[in-house]
């Protein structure tokens, strides 16, 4: 078997059988794969029913819904064929986020969407479930970024993920090994950090080089900043005190 063919053949794999070429499957490991094929039958009567008392209602505006309830079977085609091709996993770095979206009709051709978030942002994983999900037994998970100026909008929100409690343990269990690393000083798995000596760790100051470090947690890099400045303020009393000591001979005499 040539290379490429098994590359291909171990894409697949991954991938339950799709094509992961064209998808654009990233080249880093994936840790966890979030599954969808046990709700989508779940998904389909949800999303269905939405459709059903859309239409109810438009009935009574210009006949609109008359229209709607017509166009159900063609919805119900797209609403499998988008759920089919949606993708979440987690990755060592990020969370990933793909679906290919039918427009209009089925044979129209698909709009895709990516999304990768990077596990650092990551400041929880909501699972959600409203009423009339409740009703269908379908669950809506939600990924919220760090940081207060960032809307709820900007928030990554999947429905219909038939594991999410296992999902969210993933992520978190991810986000801890991170932070173990970082203050164990251990390098992730497979990077490679030179050796330095003594006196050029205490040379190089935290903050400066969290500052460049794009996967540093905002909450642990203040701290550092804290500490930074506390050494400093530490060091100018030890220098006052030196200086009042040499000075306190001098006057004797």
């Amino acid at each position: 078997m040539e290379p490429a063919a098994d590359i291909e053949h171990l894409e697949r794999g991954l991938l339950r059988g799709e094509n992961c070429a064209e998808d654009g499957e990233d080249e880093e490991a994936v840790l966890f794969r979030a599954s969808f094929d046990e709700a989508e039958e779940r998904f389909v009567k949800y999303q269905t029913a939405r459709w059903v008392l859309y239409s109810l209602v438009l009935i009574l505006a210009w006949g609109i819904g008359l229209l709607m309830l017509i166009y159900l079977p063609f919805r119900r085609c797209i609403f499998r064929r988008d759920f089919r091709s949606r993708k979440l996993y987690v990755t060592p770095n990020s969370v990933v986020y793909k679906v290919r979206r039918p427009v209009l009709l089925p044979c129209c051709g698909v709009l895709k969407k990516e999304k990768h978030v990077l596990l650092p942002s990551v400041a929880d994983v909501v699972i959600e479930q409203g009423y009339l999900e409740s009703v269908f037994g379908v669950y809506s998970v939600r990924i919220e970024n760090v940081g207060v100026r960032r809307p709820p909008s900007d928030d990554v929100q999947i429905q219909g993920v038939a594991n999410p409690h296992a999902f969210r343990k993933a992520v978190l269990i991810r986000l801890s090994n991170m932070s173990s690393e970082l203050f164990s000083g251990h390098p992730p798995a497979g990077e490679d950090v030179p050796r330095m000596g003594h006196s050029s760790v205490a040379s190089m100051s935290p903050s400066r080089s969290a500052r460049h470090d794009p996967s540093f947690p905002l909450d642990q890099f203040a701290i550092l900043q804290k500490l930074e400045e506390v050494g400093s303020t530490v060091k100018r009393v030890e220098t006052l005190i030196d200086e009042q000591n040499l000075q306190t001979p001098a006057r004797a005499d």
